[in-house]
């Protein structure tokens, strides 16, 4: 509280083992009769973050569930008590393992809802003693949600807030009419420059003035993944060399300090028309104590675009504003100044600085606003701006980067940054990829095509172009099993499928094939290696300017494809399809 981006909310994904963006969550349960409440980094952060501020508040959100929940049907309702068990499990193990209380659970993220699964879920709940944790519904549009709680009073009495995502400031009249707190659940989505921190001051103000929403939360927190992955920097913040510890505070950040440094959950926005006359917005809130604070945005439509929806067009001129306090705060004296100014022009931008306080004088005060600004004016003067220490630089990339998997007392590794869930055999510490079956994914459903290979990107690459890639493999899958390693990858995330590189597989009947796509069908070389599943064998990948080579074994295999595009990429390695496969001894020159 009261540093940096003194964050209220953090909302983190219920993983289900799917690919959801920019990499793959583990569930809590693989399987149904499997539990494991220490898998992936989301219970790491949420106590990092109540560390740091015992208040926060938790949500967790599905964005894709495991397939058995299904029981085979690639749809979470059909058996809605599954679903809830599953759902309920992960916020008991939050308590259990972590000391963890969730605030606020979603239903599935940016998919249909369904009305029996929410009320069977609220059963659920209540029946583990969990009447504290509230729901959220549906993480998608306003509608059809609104219309369905006018018409269901049942399901009305179950839905605490309606969280719609990328709402561009507005609301409909059914989701008004239910009454109900109104939340833009999932929002930002913009890269971090100057723009994407003026589209956050716009919304984070106008959400409230046009649409009367009065919590905004950010997809997404820090930018922890391969800029070229989808949706590259798109966090508040940007952290994305864990190898030299280099991170960036971006504007961002500051422009949500305005807001929460200087009002808390609980508080109350005062019902004032909040469109300036020359453009731009303000919002008043108060903690019913005699605190106040009022944020004003003068941002223009070109400087504060978001990635979605697209924003019509609009003016904003310099002005000056006059506020009038009445009521209890007639009697206010003095107000608290914090200013941020984006510098689009001169590229110097001012953030977060505070300024001389504001008289005022018999309830009133006028402010000069020029565009692109914004200013903080409050009773409270708790505000700070850090004096931290610079970061580490950054630096490249290894040229030379070993992994064998084994534990130590890092939590993560950078491999699995990016990886699907990974099992740790405890007696050889070998990376084993364990999807066995298609999930549910959110939002892109990516997983139509027969062969449904999985990737695990390693470190950036992406401006390699010449490389060695060596893995040792071990295929599980007997007859139509497979791996395989690649390099100059050019896509991941939910794009993987449209993925060019140079792929070497081997396959469990003895065959191996060299690809120019991870789909596998751009076939540049094909025959026998005699590789067996259940047997170790070590893979190398040699790319150097237009020419591949491969070697099993330390022996060559194959040699002198011709390589056309891509010119760069990542390195990687993954699997034919959803089955058991093991690596060790990765290493990339």
């Amino acid at each position: 509280p009261n540093f940096g981006a003194s964050l209220h909310i953090l909302k983190v994904e219920i993983g289900g083992d799917g690919q959801s963006t920019d990499g793959t969550e583990p569930s809590h349960m693989h399987y149904e009769n499997d539990e494991n409440y220490f898998r992936g980094y989301e219970w790491w952060l949420m106590k990092e973050a109540k560390k740091r501020n015992p208040k926060i508040k938790l949500i967790g959100l599905p964005w894709t569930f495991p397939g058995w929940i299904g029981k085979g049907e690639n749809w979470p309702y059909d058996y809605p008590d599954v679903t809830a068990y599953y759902v309920v499990s992960w916020i008991l193990g939050a308590k259990q393992y972590h000391d963890l209380d969730i605030d606020y659970v979603g239903i599935w993220n940016e998919r249909a809802f369904s009305s029996k699964y929410i009320k069977l879920l609220r059963y659920t709940l209540d029946k583990h003693g969990l009447q504290q944790v509230r729901i959220i519904a549906s993480d998608r549009l306003w509608e059809p949600i609104s219309f369905v709680l006018l018409i269901d009073s049942e399901l009305r009495g179950v839905v605490d807030v309606i969280g719609a995502h990328y709402p561009g400031t507005k609301t409909v009249p059914n989701a008004l009419l239910t009454k109900k707190k109104l939340w833009s659940s999932e929002d930002y989505s913009t890269f971090n420059d100057e723009v994407g921190a003026g589209c956050w001051a716009r919304i984070l103000n106008q959400n409230y003035v046009n649409g009367n929403m009065t919590s905004t939360i950010a997809w997404n927190l820090v930018a922890s993944y391969y800029e070229e992955l989808p949706f590259g920097r798109c966090g508040l913040m940007t952290a994305q060399e864990p190898w030299s510890g280099h991170y960036k505070v971006e504007a961002p950040i500051w422009i949500t300090a305005h807001t929460t440094q200087f009002t808390q959950p609980g508080w109350s926005y005062l019902q004032v028309d909040g469109h300036l006359e020359g453009g731009g917005s303000f919002v008043a809130l108060t903690d019913g104590l005699g605190n106040l604070t009022i944020i004003i945005e003068t941002m223009t439509h070109n400087h504060s675009q978001c990635i979605r929806p697209p924003l019509p067009h609009y003016s904003v001129k310099p002005q000056r504003a006059t506020f009038y306090l009445k009521g209890s705060f007639y009697m206010v004296e003095t107000l608290q100044v914090w200013h941020s100014r984006l510098g689009f022009e001169s590229g110097n931008s001012s953030l977060f600085q505070q300024l001389h306080p504001v008289n005022v004088l018999e309830g009133s005060f006028s402010l000069d606003l020029n565009v692109d600004e914004v200013y903080t004016l409050t009773t409270l003067k708790t505000g700070q701006k850090c004096g931290c220490p610079e970061p580490p630089p950054p630096q490249p990339f290894p040229s030379n980067y070993k992994d064998d998997f084994n534990i130590r007392k890092s939590e993560f590794s950078y491999l699995k940054l990016n990886s699907h869930p990974v099992i740790v055999n405890p007696k050889s510490f070998l990376t084993k990829i364990a999807v066995l079956h298609r999930e549910y994914s959110s939002i892109y459903c990516l997983l139509k095509k027969k062969k449904d290979s999985l990737l695990v990107k390693t470190p950036n690459f992406s401006c390699r172009v010449n490389m060695t890639v060596t893995c040792d493999v071990y295929i599980e899958k007997q007859r139509d099993g497979g791996v395989f390693i690649a390099g100059r990858v050019d896509n991941g995330g939910i794009y993987v499928r449209r993925t060019k590189g140079v792929f070497f597989w081997v396959f469990a009947d003895g065959t191996y094939r060299v690809t120019s796509d991870l789909a596998g069908e751009e076939i540049l070389m094909k025959g026998l290696s005699g590789v067996r599943d259940n047997s170790w064998h070590t893979l190398t990948l040699n790319i150097q300017g237009t020419s591949a080579s491969g070697l099993l074994n330390g022996y060559p295999l194959w040699e002198n494809v011709t390589i056309s595009k891509p010119s760069n990429g990542w390195a990687a390695i993954g699997t034919r399809s959803f089955e058991f496969a093991q690596f060790d001894n990765f290493h990339i020159e």
